[in-house]
């Protein structure tokens, strides 16, 4: 009887639970949701669960707005303008050690990342600024460094904007890829055996 009593009571309580969740407006979908890259590539994943040697060394948060058969650069994202690197808040960078870009001596922390694209070039800027909603708040002040990279062509349309580490010698790229073209950015550090 008493366990009858006890089950009743389990059940009405998921019952008022589940009501309750129903009454509660939860956020649509985001049209750019929100994705994150790590080097190690897949280091949670490969380090953590399969116990493979590794050490966090970098990683991206980024939205992942999708071209939607606009024309991307050029158009919607304008040349020779400042971008949030993505969609909604300005892409996030972390470095989880001192690393080396554009020659100079970056410390280990977080950062955010813009983009000013160019037909042939972007200027990839790093900046002390975190939590920003796009750029609208940017401060070029703040800058670490920029630098301008060339813009290679793709052969396959990338149709959701993409990021993705790969690793560099010595250290690693940061590929950023959407619709025709990508960039990549390289991330240097001098003690290799620190991957």
């Amino acid at each position: 009887m008493i366990k009858k009593a006890f089950l009743f009571a389990v059940a009405l309580g998921v019952f008022a639970l589940s009501a309750v969740a129903q009454e509660k407006k939860l956020p649509p979908l985001d049209a750019s949701p929100m994705d994150m890259a790590y080097y190690p590539v897949m280091y949670p994943y490969v380090c953590k669960i399969k116990g493979e040697p590794g050490t966090l060394i970098a990683r991206v948060i980024y939205s992942r707005p999708q071209t939607k058969g606009r024309e991307i650069f050029g158009n919607l994202e304008e040349y020779g303008k400042l971008w949030r690197l993505g969609a909604n808040e300005a892409t996030e960078i972390e470095f989880f050690r001192p690393v080396i870009i554009a020659g100079k001596n970056i410390p280990k922390g977080r950062y955010s990342l813009y983009a000013i694209p160019t037909e042939k070039t972007w200027t990839i800027i790093l900046n002390r600024e975190t939590d920003i909603w796009g750029a609208f708040k940017y401060d070029e002040r703040k800058d670490l460094v920029r630098t301008a990279l060339p813009v290679m062509s793709l052969d396959t349309p990338v149709e959701a904007f993409t990021m993705a580490f790969e690793k560099g010698e010595p250290g690693a790229n940061l590929v950023i890829a959407w619709d025709k073209v990508s960039v990549s950015l390289p991330i240097k550090w001098t003690d290799v055996k620190k991957k």
